[in-house]
């Protein structure tokens, strides 16, 4: 609680700026970071609760679909080329989602557009209950395309941190909503454990016990975000800003909210610095961690060493995100991406050099996290900071959408890649990806 302490304090101090009607100085301050405005400071730190509570209940939900969502996948396909696309299914529902769901919080606001993501992955997980029971391949596929809006939506949370945010806090309050997930994402693929025990109990399979959990911990996330997520923070930020200007077009159809997207990084090149870092982190995380597993059962690894690596991985990509949000704050986005490419290179380096030893590719994901940090967290809070706020969500909704395709284009890829050629060549070409970013960062503006 001491970081939403902070962030109370802080906006508390610039509450009782001059009023922008009187003043001409504190009006332009205003109109450069509305969260300046008196009562913003109560409205926001309402919002990190909120966000903090139902994040770390529904990533749990979430969660569970990396680890037993891949495994029912291979026990109901029995086939390792379907086994794949289900795998991806999660990942794929997150992508498509990213959109409508951008769309819904630019239309309705970040409650109802939360609140809905979090109850279709409930329904998603819900309906994976009698496919793991009976082995039902297309609710299956389905309930895990369903469930994978579970991670858009707590991608959009992140966002949705930042919207009355004080500009100069505007990282640190997205690292606070990424660093909780931490404890969702690390309690969701560890629910085969409880589902034993309700499987005992009533006869369900231990796969469907534990997505029964799954989707009970998203529907109570939804809950608490429908209930409670009040004023919402996107419709306040709008009233904050839209006083003295027009409201933009609402256009209806996908192509039009596609378009309002790329016209905005047409014109924004912070924006596409900012695009660039979080897809390519996103492309050579996800390609690496997806197939390290197998590179590890290959050469002979128990499932206990698997499951170890994998979880320190995950505790590297969100443990120090409060640290990487206060480190982009305070020397800027580019600074805080270039360290993360730093952090990445030498991950690649590691595992491409010593693929055989399983030390080494423990550090090596570890390091992968991390690196997926620094970029990520600082990509996500320069987007947020510059995007105009006419395209505001779905802009966010975008990118997230973008985002989430890659990388599941990047997981169905890097398996026919290790089978081809080999770990090592794989880190090579995650090093190449990051040639565009490396560019980009010495051209980018310091802050």
């Amino acid at each position: 609680m001491t970081e939403l302490d902070d962030q109370h304090r802080s906006a508390q101090a610039v509450d009782p700026a001059p009023r922008p009607d009187t003043d001409p100085e504190a009006a332009a301050a205003v109109a450069a970071d509305p969260a300046l405005l008196p009562g913003t400071a109560s409205i926001q730190r309402r919002t990190l609760i909120v966000l903090v509570i139902s994040q770390v209940i529904g990533t749990i939900g979430v969660g569970v679909a990396p680890s037993i969502g891949v495994l029912l996948a291979g026990e109901v396909t029995d086939n390792e080329a379907w086994a794949g696309l289900a795998r991806t299914a999660s990942t794929l529902g997150a992508a498509l989602a990213g959109i409508p769901l951008g769309t819904l919080a630019a239309h309705r606001g970040r409650r109802f557009a939360l609140t809905s993501g979090w109850w279709t992955a409930a329904t998603g997980s819900a309906l994976l209950v009698p496919a793991a029971q009976w082995s039902l391949m297309v609710p299956m596929f389905i309930g895990l395309l369903m469930i994978g809006v579970g991670s858009a939506v707590a991608l959009q949370a992140r966002f949705a941190a930042t919207d009355l945010a004080p500009r100069q806090r505007k990282a640190r309050a997205l690292s606070l909503v990424v660093w909780v997930g931490t404890l969702g994402s690390v309690l969701g693929p560890n629910l085969g454990l409880p589902g034993k025990a309700i499987s005992a109990g009533t006869g369900l399979s231990v796969y469907a016990a534990a997505f029964l959990i799954a989707a009970t911990t998203l529907g109570l996330a939804g809950l608490i975000v429908f209930i409670w997520l009040r004023p919402d923070p996107l419709l306040a930020l709008m009233d904050r800003t839209s006083s003295d200007a027009a409201p933009p077009p609402v256009t209806s159809a996908r192509t039009g909210r596609l378009r309002r997207i790329f016209e905005e990084l047409k014109v924004n090149r912070r924006a596409r610095y900012a695009v660039l870092a979080i897809l390519t982190a996103q492309i050579v995380m996800v390609s690496l961690m997806t197939i390290t597993p197998v590179h590890l059962s290959r050469q002979g690894d128990t499932v206990t060493i698997i499951g170890l690596t994998i979880s320190l991985h995950i505790a590297g990509m969100y443990a120090l995100a409060p640290v990487v949000g206060t480190i982009t704050d305070r020397f800027g986005p580019r600074a805080t991406v270039g360290v993360g490419i730093i952090i990445l290179l030498a991950s690649f380096l590691i595992g491409g050099l010593r693929p055989s030893d399983t030390t080494a590719i423990v550090a090596s994901l570890i390091l992968l996290g991390v690196g997926w940090s620094f970029v990520n967290v600082a990509g996500s809070a320069l987007f947020s900071a510059v995007v105009s706020d006419e395209a505001r969500a779905s802009a966010q909704g975008g990118v997230d959408a973008m985002s989430n395709l890659c990388g599941a284009t990047a997981a169905f890829a890097a398996g026919p890649l290790l089978v081809l050629t080999s770990f090592s060549t794989l880190a090579v070409l995650a090093g190449v990806l990051m040639f565009p970013l490396m560019v980009a960062t010495v051209r980018a503006e310091a802050r």
